[in-house]
């Protein structure tokens, strides 16, 4: 496990993401927290999970909930070493429930350890809730699988946890089960909608910006002028 970068934001005050890389692909995991708060937020445990807890009790932080963008083997691998560590619970797109449990749509099969998930809680298009003190909405973007969501966090400077839906100048394949390229061009029209300074949180790669990426995406062409 590797510690990528530790940003602050200054519209809600105080909060603080982590970008954490693990696995093998990597993938990136994000621990979410207000500065004034020892509750934490991760997204994507895609491995190491007890590595990450360890990280996390150093610093003094206890995880309020674990949230999955999708139900891919290399963001899911890390659940259960981090919930029996900590306590926490596990919230999950409602449209990635059988995925979840099927080792051949989420990809752990033909990567040689299976792994199944049951979620404590299943989230819907468009539910704004709240965790660790930090408000969350989700945003169904379907594409790279059937029930792939994006978070955001609304403020001065938005944040957009993206999963693999949205790259840095690029997005998520979608030849794999359950992926649509159709269900993918709708689910970027709707992301190109939010505010052009949000920071965009990939589940790989660097971060980015919804502005930069309908300047530079080649997939988010046009979408700014309504094409």
């Amino acid at each position: 496990m590797a510690l990528t970068k530790a940003y602050g934001k200054d519209d809600m005050g105080k909060l603080l993401i982590e970008q954490l890389s693990v696995g093998m692909l990597p993938t990136n995991c994000y621990v979410l927290h207000l500065e004034d708060s020892t509750q934490a937020v991760v997204v994507d445990p895609g491995d190491q999970g007890a590595e990450i807890a360890e990280h996390l009790k150093g610093q003094g932080l206890k995880v309020s909930a674990v949230l999955l963008t999708h139900g891919h083997f290399d963001h899911i691998y890390g659940v259960k070493a981090l919930k029996e560590a900590t306590g926490t619970y596990v919230a999950a797109p409602e449209a990635e429930r059988e995925l979840l449990l099927d080792p051949a749509e989420n990809l752990s099969l033909s990567f040689g350890h299976s792994v199944t998930l049951k979620a404590d809680r299943y989230l819907a298009d468009g539910e704004v809730f709240e965790e660790a003190g930090i408000r969350f909405m989700t945003i169904a973007t379907p594409g790279h699988t059937a029930g792939s969501t994006s978070y955001f966090i609304d403020g001065e400077k938005p944040v957009l946890l993206s999963g693999d839906t949205l790259f840095c100048e690029s997005i998520g394949r979608t030849d794999m089960p359950t992926s649509s390229m159709g269900a993918m061009m709708r689910s970027l029209r709707r992301l190109a909608m939010l505010p052009d300074n949000t920071s965009v949180l990939p589940g790989h790669m660097e971060t980015t910006t919804i502005g930069d990426e309908k300047k530079y995406n080649p997939y988010l062409s046009g979408m700014d002028r309504g094409e």
